[in-house]
């Protein structure tokens, strides 16, 4: 075990564990931002560097602070390392600065974008970036790609994450998507515009943190706060078969597979389940699902208090509510 401090907060941890997870572990709003590292993918991170953290002591043993700046999501700690996040203003800066280059040529899409309200790089520009940009030169523009019925590339949206390539890669067997290119021409895109058809493939919009790679039946349908999430799940061959359902009324919108706190699935689900089943007679619904960290979407306030909770359990904290005591 190691014991490391990140931002005046001491917390114990495994050997081996990255001071990202270290940070997840205490929670709130002292953990780094991630668009490229994740969870579930092997060999994520290291690209986006928006998680940048200052690391003022290296160990017990070694109390060097390390000379530069490092990417929390593959450091991984050491007994007695002191790490500054949120208190240090180089690393604000820097991440500052990242966040300026990832949205050089970024359209401003937002409006129309049908990522817009969960969208990982919305929620960085806000708390990061700067309202002016400096940047003069012409976009990048890039040919469209079909990649089939289900999935609508928008490269110009694209930060280069490699999440979708990662995914197609461990959760299939016959990925024919990849960075095709290099420096300011590479790009998301097939070898002689294959089609992306597997039974796993839509995951790679799931773990898009931008409009890059979104879902065609969802698309420009409705805005995500205006629907309610609801967990559900089916008896299904081929995945777990739990997932989320986006329902306006009684009909189902779209189909997504649940996340956590920090926007990572927590099961991969098939494309039956994601495409194929749209209606409620096909799922049997579980209750709301709790979306802490997309605050546009629990803005609606769509989880009513349940007061008698043994009557109905399985319920998300959220919506428990203690009767007032005698």
């Amino acid at each position: 075990m190691a014991k490391i401090t990140f931002d005046g907060i001491e917390v114990e941890v495994e050997d081996g564990t990255t001071i990202l997870q270290a940070a997840r572990k205490i929670g709130g709003s002292v953990v780094p931002p991630a668009m490229c590292y994740y969870t579930p993918l092997k060999g994520s991170g290291g690209k986006c560097r928006v998680c940048l953290v200052k690391v003022t002591q290296g160990s017990a043993k070694d109390p060097r602070p390390m000379p530069k700046l490092v990417a929390s999501c593959i450091t991984p700690v050491q007994d007695g390392m002191v790490v500054e996040n949120t208190t240090n203003e180089d690393v604000l800066n820097a991440r500052k600065g990242i966040v300026e280059m990832l949205l050089i040529n970024h359209p401003l899409d937002c409006p129309i974008c049908d990522q817009a309200g969960e969208c990982d790089l919305q929620d960085l520009s806000y708390e990061h970036g700067v309202s002016a940009t400096r940047y003069e030169e012409e976009r990048r523009k890039f040919n469209k790609i079909d990649l089939g019925p289900y999935i609508q590339l928008h490269m110009t949206r694209c930060i280069l994450c490699y999440r979708c390539v990662y995914t197609a890669d461990q959760i299939t067997d016959k990925r024919v998507h990849g960075v095709l290119g290099r420096g300011d021409a590479a790009e998301i895109g097939t070898y002689i515009e294959n089609v992306i058809d597997n039974d796993f493939s839509g995951n790679v919009i799931d773990v898009c943190p931008v409009g890059a790679l979104t879902d065609k039946t969802w698309r420009f349908k409705n805005r995500v706060w205006f629907t309610k999430p609801m967990d559900a799940h089916r008896d299904c061959p081929t995945c777990s078969g739990k997932v989320t359902l986006w329902t306006r009324g009684e009909e189902v919108l779209r189909v997504t597979a649940r996340k956590d706190q920090y926007n990572e699935v927590e099961e991969f689900i098939c494309n039956t389940c994601r495409f194929d089943k749209k209606e409620t007679k096909d799922w049997t619904i579980e209750g709301p699902r709790h979306i802490e960290r997309n605050s546009v979407i629990s803005a609606n306030h769509y989880e009513l208090p349940v007061l008698n909770v043994p009557i109905v359990p399985n319920l998300p904290s959220s919506t428990k509510k203690k009767l007032p005591q005698q």
